[in-house]
C-alpha cells in the first residue's frame, strides 16, 4: 500500500557466543549477536547498520549493551540502551537502568533500575506573537500634569 512502511526483517545473527564460553573486555559487532555464555565487558552494535543482539536463557552479560534491537532472556548486569526496541522474555533479567524507544516485556521479566523511554521530542511549532490587551473604551484616559513653580525672577 502506498505511504505504509513494511517492516523490516531483523539483521541476521552472524556471531555467537556459546554456552559454556566466557570472554572478557570489549566487545562490538555488525548485524546479529548471540550470547549463550558469559561477557565480562560492554557489548556494542555497530550503529552504521541496523543490530540485534541476543542474550540467551543462561547467558550473562555484565556490562553495558546497546543494540538497535535487543532481546533479553539470560541475565544482563549493567545498563541497557535499545536504540530501536527491546524485548524481555519471561526469563530475562536487567540489573540496570534501561534506555528504550520501544518495549516488550513479558511476564516474569525482571528489571532492577529505571525504565527510560527514548520518545521522539514533538516538532517545534512557532508560537504565536502575543497581542497585548487592547484597554477598554469605557474610561476615556485623561493625561496627568505635573504644576512646578516658575523660577524666573
Amino acid at each position: 500500500m502506498l505511504g505504509i512502511n513494511k517492516k523490516q526483517a531483523p539483521p541476521a545473527i552472524r556471531s555467537a557466543i556459546g554456552a559454556g564460553m566466557q570472554v572478557s573486555g570489549r566487545c562490538s559487532f555488525q548485524d546479529g549477536l548471540q550470547i549463550e555464555g558469559t561477557v565480562l565487558g560492554d557489548v556494542t552494535g555497530d550503529e552504521g547498520a541496523p543490530s540485534m543482539l541476543l542474550v540467551h536463557e543462561g547467558g550473562r552479560v555484565e556490562g553495558a549493551i546497546s543494540a538497535d534491537h535487543i532481546v533479553v532472556a539470560g541475565l544482563v548486569v549493567g545498563p541497557v540502551l535499545a536504540r530501536e526496541r527491546l524485548e524481555l522474555l519471561a526469563s530475562g533479567r536487567i540489573e540496570g537502568d534501561v534506555r528504550y524507544k520501544t518495549l516488550e516485556m513479558q511476564p516474569g521479566a525482571v528489571v532492577a533500575g529505571q525504565l527510560q523511554p527514548q520518545v521522539t521530542p514533538p516538532p517545534v511549532r512557532e508560537l504565536p506573537v502575543p497581542v497585548e490587551p487592547v484597554a477598554p473604551e469605557a474610561a476615556p484616559i485623561e493625561p496627568t500634569f505635573e504644576l512646578r513653580p516658575d523660577k524666573t525672577e
